[in-house]
């Protein structure tokens, strides 16, 4: 297949949904596969537009992982005991111990490289892999339903291979923690993070007080928002920010994780935003990639726990933003008879959602939020300006 810089590539292998964590566990790999069939009924996407993934050694692993916690999750994925499996994060609820674990999540990590190795080599200007996103994944710790992190795993590829400066952009309803930590003195890359507040959500962290440190410092930039954020509200806060970082980072490429778990419908965090909210904050993010990164854009899926109504529309309406096609409005038939009796609630007919009543205490969300953005900004601004004057001419 011969791609262009003038399209985007769909990461596909069905074997990147061909795994579960446990049978009741709330990450569902399925929803590549809900996902790529809603685009195909739509007709948004193509057999030309699918690149396949092509697989990584494992010492890309050990980039941004301690061997010891590889050997780890290989020593349990392939049925071996180890007592202390726990101290690396294995083996709890959140991150159940399954058969061939390392394989599976290495192969989402060969997805994302995939992705970012094609938009850093200029083969194609943007790429989308849905399956991945597992940005909780810390150095020698598995976290939140993530083992290995392979948004590290492509950045450092990004970095290190092409030179390049990234901007790590997360709009997930949990904080990129895993994300922020690998690259909090990196001077080349930017984490960006607009989340529901630790305070409140798991990890409980991204404070507005982490802002990286040595050469990283002014680069690690977390908007906490609190539960029951709307769409207007999270739109004014990531237009406050969002721009103005990148605007003095200066990134060569950006890379998005757009967790779908901060729509109202989520059974795991308590942001609200609607898919109207979705798709306008998908469409900045496409302009931002054009306005400082030549168009030159990456982005996965991430969290999303309302499987079938919510996480498949969401990222639809991505896919048709990153390659620049019209955006669907109806839900085809044929895709909702096909899953509505897997699916625990009715499927929508259309991909923007039903009016739903204001959140209570709107005003004072609002307010608390913009204030909240305000400080970032009064926080950064100084350590940028100093940046700058101390930056070679």
């Amino acid at each position: 297949m011969t791609l262009t810089s003038s399209n985007a590539a769909f990461i596909f292998d069905p074997n990147l949904s061909n795994y579960q964590l446990s049978e009741t566990h709330p990450f569902k790999p399925l929803r590549l596969e809900l996902t790529r069939e809603l685009l195909q009924e739509v007709g948004l996407l193509t057999p030309a537009q699918e690149l396949p993934l092509r697989m990584i050694q494992e010492d890309l692993l050990l980039q941004v992982h301690s061997r010891a916690f590889v050997e780890m999750v290989k020593r349990v994925s392939y049925g071996h005991e180890a007592e202390d499996a726990f101290l690396y994060g294995l083996g709890t609820s959140d991150n159940p111990i399954f058969m061939g674990m390392h394989d599976a999540i290495l192969r989402v990590c060969a997805a994302t490289h995939t992705a970012v190795d094609a938009v850093a080599s200029g083969s194609v200007l943007r790429a989308l892999n849905a399956a991945g996103g597992l940005h909780h994944a810390l150095k020698d710790k598995a976290s939140g339903f993530c083992v290995y992190n392979d948004l590290a795993i492509g950045i450092h590829h990004a970095v290190n291979t092409y030179g390049l400066r990234v901007a790590y952009l997360d709009i997930d309803a949990h904080h990129g923690d895993g994300v922020q930590w690998l690259f909090y003195d990196n001077p080349n890359v930017m984490t960006i993070s607009l989340h529901e507040s630790g305070q409140y959500l798991f990890p409980g962290t991204g404070h507005t007080y982490e802002l990286g440190k040595g050469a990283g410092r002014g680069l690690s930039v977390n908007v906490p928002l609190e539960p029951f954020t709307e769409d207007d509200s999270f739109l004014h806060c990531f237009d406050t920010v969002v721009p103005k970082a990148l605007e003095f980072f200066q990134p060569d490429v950006l890379v998005l994780q757009a967790g779908a778990d901060m729509h109202r419908f989520d059974p795991l965090a308590d942001l609200s935003l609607s898919m109207a909210g979705l798709l306008a904050t998908y469409e900045r993010v496409s302009a931002l990639a054009d306005r400082f990164c030549g168009g030159r854009l990456v982005a996965t899926g991430g969290g999303g726990y309302d499987t079938f109504r919510t996480v498949p529309r969401a990222w639809a309406l991505l896919w048709a933003v990153v390659s620049r096609q019209d955006v669907p409005s109806v839900v085809p038939v044929s895709w909702r008879e096909q899953w509505q009796a897997q699916s625990p609630v009715p499927l929508p007919e259309t991909f923007m959602d039903e009016p739903w009543e204001a959140t209570p205490r709107r005003a004072e969300i609002s307010s608390h939020n913009h204030a909240v953005a305000e400080r970032v900004l009064s926080s950064l601004a100084p350590i940028w300006q100093e940046l700058q004057q101390h930056a070679p001419s």
